[in-house]
């Protein structure tokens, strides 16, 4: 009677003990701290089945073992286990005398530790296994009847408490997911209210909107080419809006905005421990866009290594998340974008031509603004009244010499430059009539020399204009000052396009603050 109230107490406290958990690394010391208080024992373990490699991992393992053989984090298999035998059969399994016979693979283990029986019993919730219990000792023999009984019911106690914890830190882990996934959705309905008017009525443009209308009720994977800040995400806004996922999620991914180290887990996920500091899994940009669309802006910057992890989504529909073990499958429409000559690059051995030709399927070509002009009225209109909103100044209007300055210009940096340069306008001018100064116009006149080589193509005139920039702004990258916000671009997309394009401060040039590394 007082051994029976003795286990009635212990097995109360240790109930209370592993309640009280809420994560798992806890519930692992707090069980070893228990155990030792039910019977006499040399070594106690935890295992948990892994159906991913069918087999069972150690936790809080303690031993009075001088050598121990398996210890925390020992995987054994659960075919022709001792552990997967009492899987399988739901029961509890004594081997009396290890000493005397080895029946299961891990006991040689047990042998040469020095333990003479070994006592394993299922942690049991709802007929549902998940792992078991493992009490060996140094003497052999039949255990006590009531020592297993109540080794049993302290068993299915550790299990209720494993399966509290597990189903806890889910929970928490879905929040966290839903939290992120929250802010991020939110970031972009913010980030997308302003985009979703495409303005222009000229025939290159018309020809484009129509193409937009054309392919955005598919599924179809379409390549948006074009300069910088000519409006490819916009269009790509365009394209989920006009298509059958307009209510699904619309993520995007700027992939030379992304570290070569983290584009990876950003776009395809990562588990728990695949890495320093990957304390949770995370769910990738491809898994956030399930059933909707990924656009995967300026993709001439993504790595190689990356390139054909993404080819492989494209042809399977399979996402493998760093450090996980089974691919996981995703409906995405996937919208691409990017200013570089991805020919050029594929010849430069910087560009997969497999994967050009996954995403060349349905390639639209948005012209620059200077081949538009006729647009830039209204897409001035429209920044006017959009940013005076902003600013809580409304019913502002252009002189004429600001119009005439707008249509004269060449706008190397596109629609994106003409929108800065009118919310700068707004900000210096003091009242309804915004006047748009040539100071604001970095390269608006024509050079003064008559000799002078003009750029000939694409490339030379991006790079004539972002060095007129720099040179303006002596070098200075940052600030509201410095060449990036000038030319409406994120100071490391900046930096790409300095790469790309070669071009180095002169050795004449005193660096400055914020000015440019590369030399």
């Amino acid at each position: 009677m007082q051994r029976a109230t003795l286990n009635f107490e212990t097995l109360l406290e240790v109930t209370n003990a592993l309640n009280s958990q809420r994560d798992i690394e806890s519930l692992w010391r707090v069980i070893a701290d228990q155990i030792q208080k039910v019977i006499p024992w040399d070594r106690a373990g935890i295992t948990l089945y892994e159906p991913s490699t069918d087999s069972f991992r150690f936790y809080a393992v303690i031993t009075n073992m001088a050598t121990p053989a398996l210890a925390h984090d020992s995987v054994i298999p659960r075919e022709g286990s001792a552990v997967g035998w009492v899987y399988d059969n739901r029961r509890l399994h004594i081997r009396e005398d290890l000493q005397q016979e080895q029946v299961f693979l891990e006991d040689g283990y047990y042998v040469r530790e020095g333990l003479g029986r070994m006592i394993n019993l299922p942690l049991l919730v709802r007929e549902h296994c998940l792992g078991t219990l493992n009490i060996g000792s140094v003497q052999p023999g039949t255990p006590d009847p009531d020592d297993c009984k109540f080794l049993q019911q302290v068993a299915t106690q550790i299990a209720y408490a494993i399966d509290h914890v597990q189903a806890y830190q889910q929970i928490k882990q879905l929040s966290e997911q839903l939290r992120r996934e929250n802010e991020y959705l939110a970031a972009e309905v913010k980030a997308s209210r302003d985009l979703r008017l495409v303005v222009g009525t000229s025939p290159s443009f018309t020809k484009v909107v129509d193409l937009v209308k054309a392919v955005a009720p598919t599924d179809t994977t379409v390549l948006l080419l074009g300069e910088t800040g000519t409006g490819k995400e916009v269009l790509a806004q365009a394209l989920h809006d006009l298509s059958t996922r307009c209510d699904k999620p619309f993520i995007r991914v700027n992939c030379a905005a992304l570290p070569s180290g983290l584009i990876e887990s950003e776009l395809f996920g990562h588990e728990r421990g695949a890495f320093t500091g990957a304390q949770l899994r995370r769910p990738g940009r491809f898994e956030l866009a399930h059933t909707g669309t990924l656009f995967l802006d300026e993709i001439g910057e993504m790595p190689m290594e990356t390139q054909a992890k993404l080819l492989r989504v494209l042809q399977d529909g399979m996402v493998d998340r760093i450090g996980g073990t089974q691919p996981l499958a995703v409906d995405v429409r996937v919208i691409a974008a990017t200013n570089a000559d991805l020919s050029a690059a594929i010849r430069q051995g910087t560009f997969r031509a497999d994967l050009y030709y996954r995403l060349h399927i349905f390639p639209i070509s948005v012209p620059p603004l200077r081949e538009r002009r006729e647009d830039i009225p209204l897409l001035a209109q429209h920044f006017l009244a959009q940013i005076g909103t902003k600013l809580k100044r409304p019913h502002l209007s252009f002189d004429a010499q600001s119009m005439a300055r707008l249509l004269t210009y060449n706008w190397p940096g596109n629609v994106r430059e003409l929108q800065n340069v009118i919310e700068r306008a707004i900000i210096l001018s003091h009242s309804s009539r915004v006047t748009v100064e040539e100071m604001l116009l970095p390269i608006a006149k024509p050079p003064s020399n008559q000799h002078a080589v003009t750029p000939v193509n694409l490339g030379d005139l991006e790079r004539h204009h972002i060095t007129e920039v720099l040179q303006r702004t002596k070098w200075r990258i940052y600030g509201d000052q410095g060449a990036a916000h000038l030319l409406g671009l994120n100071p490391e997309t900046l930096r790409s396009r300095l790469r790309k394009l070669g071009i180095r401060r002169p050795a004449t040039d005193a660096p400055g603050p914020h000015a440019n590394p590369e030399r």
